[in-house]
Formats: structure tokens, sequence, C-alpha cells
């Protein structure tokens, strides 16, 4: 066979999980151990959106906490394929997960959890400035300055496409409605690509108009190259994004 003519190989997936397994020991009910997942594999390559589908407590959030590393692992690799080469989250150092968080991990969860006093705008800007090299010492003052423009004129643009009135954006997302929570966290969660997207449940309290604008963002993540893990039990969001879906079960004891 002429070099040439080769079959072209698949792309080294972005995350790859191979023999995942999670426990909780319940120390007030004497040490006893709850296994909630074991021997979880999965493979998410660019571009692709694998839903987890399974019935109420077979651990579907649990691995999405273990996949950004919120969680640790009692056995088994979830190899991500970041912007500075492969890395084990579950042997990687607490410095390791937290500069992947910063760039390479986005995570989308049910409830928004943001430091209070802070803007909504801001909730979403630090998000941009976190993911960018610092500026140099010599000229920081105004490289900041600038930065956070940008930073805020990003998470504006962002947080328009999803419906949130101007006249709230300077207000601390605590005193919002949980929709317009979700929609703080929705643009903090996808304001920058992210290599890995993980999204559990992002539209649950949205509007039927807020759902397809998650819908095309998610369209359009996947299309930039994200590899995208969900949790959607809306059935016509996961329809609309999922490339194929993976059920779980709960481990038994």
């Amino acid at each position: 066979m002429k070099r040439d003519a080769w079959p072209l190989q698949p792309p080294v997936p972005v995350l790859r999980v191979s023999g995942l397994a999670k426990a909780f020991t319940l120390h007030l009910r004497g040490g006893l151990r709850l296994p909630v997942l074991h021997g979880v594999a999965l493979e998410v390559r660019a571009g692709e959106c694998v839903a987890l589908v399974g019935r109420s407590g077979s651990g579907k959030s649990t691995l999405m906490k273990c996949l950004h590393g919120s969680y640790g692992i009692d056995a088994g690799e979830v190899r991500l394929h970041g912007g500075t080469g492969p890395v084990n989250l579950a042997q990687a150092s607490v410095q390791q997960v937290l500069a992947l968080r910063r760039r390479d991990i986005a995570y989308v969860s049910q409830f928004l959890r943001a430091p209070p006093r802070v803007s909504a705008i801001d909730v979403v800007a630090e998000r941009v400035l976190q993911s960018e090299p610092a500026a140099p010492l010599d000229d920081a003052l105004d490289a900041d300055d600038a930065r956070v423009d940008a930073a805020r004129a990003q998470a504006g643009a962002l947080l328009q496409r999803l419906n949130l009135p101007e006249s709230l954006w300077s207000l601390p997302p605590a005193t919002f409605s949980g929709g317009e929570q979700q929609r703080v966290n929705i643009a903090r969660g996808l304001v920058v690509p992210a290599r890995l997207l993980l999204l559990d449940e992002p539209t649950a309290s949205l509007d039927a108009t807020n759902r397809q604008v998650v819908i095309r963002l998610i369209h359009e993540a996947k299309a930039g190259g994200t590899a995208v893990v969900g949790i959607f039990h809306d059935e016509e969001v996961r329809d609309a994004v999922a490339t194929r879906c993976i059920e779980l079960q709960r481990a038994l004891k």
C-alpha cells in the first residue's frame, strides 16, 4: 500500500476515562462505604457532545465532579489532553487541576456559585481574565485596565445573547431569579473556548427562548473543537446537542 493511501488515524480523544471508580465514606455511619461509580469508561473527541444518561442516583453528577477534579477518584484514569499535553486528573496536583480549569476545562453546574457582592458582568469577565497570561510588570497598570475592559466587553456580549437585561449586569447575581442566575452561570462557562466543557443540567431553569440560545452556543462550542460532556434531563435539548449517549449504572455494593 502506498504511503499516501494509508487511512487517516482518528484524532486523539480530548478526554479518555478508563476503569473509574468512586465511593463515599460515611463517617457518621461508622465508616460505611457507599459505592457510586465502578469501571466507568468513555472517550470524547473534539467536536463531540457525549450525554450521560441513567436513573437518579446512577452517579451522573458525581462523574462530572470527578472529571472537573472536584472529587478524587478511587481507581482508574481520567486523562485530559490539554494545551500542555496529556494529564491524568486522578494523579494531578491541586496546582495542575487549577491551571487546567483556568483554560482547558469549563464547568456549568446546576447552580451558580459566585462570590458575594461581585457584579454579574465581573463574575463572567473573571473567567476571561483567568484564562489569559498576566500583563508584564513594567506596564501592568495600563495593561490591566485594557484587559479588564476587554474582558467586560466579551462578557457583556454573551450576557446580551443570553437575554440578561443590561440593567442587571452591575448587580450581584445573588439578587437574581434562578433563571437569571443560571444565565450568568452559562455565560461564565462558555465565555472562553475550552478543550473540555462540562454541563450539568445547564437549561433546567431556563425558558424556551433561552434554551434555544444555549443550544446554539453548545453547537458553536462543538464547531470550535470543544469536547462536551453533559447531563440533559430535557430530552429536546439532549436530542439537539448530543452526538451520542452513555448510560451509567449505579455501582453495586
